[in-house]
């Protein structure tokens, strides 16, 4: 059976015994290349070929869930198996060289650019700061601080039982508007508000309830990069947002430190 080399990161030197079975079943190992290393471990090539994968990404999708979370939970391991927290370059799922010179040609070709890389990233984590909403309690909110709705309401109050339903019906068309405006205005402020305290910050897709398991829909989805000495103070001002914009259905969430998929 025809073998080649899966690679999960590069990084720097550190911890070399691993606990996180390799992706094909085998054991994960570090090949090390002037002070860098390359965090790999041996994969069948008819089971891990790049057709062979793209055929299960459509027709074997628990193949491919079982799989990328083996190379997740590698990188994340990789990334933590020392005293400190280390620089990484984390690799897109499905990365496989067929042989051990491919890969030695690789990090040889890159080497200044992985230097780079994890020199522009060394000290700092990911995290991740997700808000979810409480639809109803924004939406009170709202109502509170739109003079619009705050007049159309008065009016409705004077008005027959039949023109009071139409009214109504107007009066949540203006909510929902008044809402989306105010909702896209607090993202703002709140991603602005965080990037004061990070070396970088960016903005994530916003996840349906059937994948993040919440009973509240996501409203904003905000990834950061954070240098160890701002950490604490980051996590402070999340706290602070959190408190602060609660009674108006904000629910703030954040965890790290992962791998800087994002910043690389």
């Amino acid at each position: 059976m025809d073998k080649g080399f899966y690679l999960y990161c590069i990084r720097e030197k550190g911890n070399s015994e691993f606990s996180t079975e390799g992706i094909g079943g085998g054991k994960i190992f570090a090949t090390p290349y002037q002070d860098l290393e390359a965090i790999v471990s041996e994969v069948s090539l008819e089971e891990f070929g790049s057709e062979e994968i793209q055929r299960k990404a459509q027709e074997d999708l628990k193949w491919i869930k079982e799989k990328a979370q083996l190379h997740e939970q590698a990188v994340e391991e990789a990334m933590k198996n020392s005293d400190e927290i280390l620089s990484i370059i984390p690799m897109k799922f499905g990365t496989i060289f067929k042989t051990k010179e491919n890969l030695e040609e690789t990090l040889k070709k890159y080497y200044n650019q992985f230097k780079e890389s994890l020199e522009r990233l060394k000290g700092k984590q990911e995290w991740s700061v997700k808000a979810y909403l409480n639809r109803k309690a924004f939406d009170e909110e709202v109502k509170k601080v739109s003079s619009v709705i705050q007049e159309k309401e008065k009016e409705i109050s004077t008005m027959p039982e039949g023109m009071a339903y139409f009214m109504q019906k107007q009066i949540d068309d203006v909510v929902s508007k008044e809402a989306k405006n105010a909702l896209q205005k607090y993202g703002e402020t709140f991603f602005e508000t965080l990037k004061q305290h990070v070396s970088a910050g960016t903005k994530g897709k916003i996840l349906e309830k059937e994948i993040t398991g919440k009973t509240l829909p996501m409203a904003l989805n905000m990834i950061f990069l954070v240098s160890e000495e701002k950490l604490e103070d980051f996590i402070k001002e999340i706290n602070k947002l959190k408190e602060e914009y609660k009674a108006k259905g904000f629910n703030f969430e954040y965890s790290g430190p992962w791998p800087p998929y994002n910043f690389v």
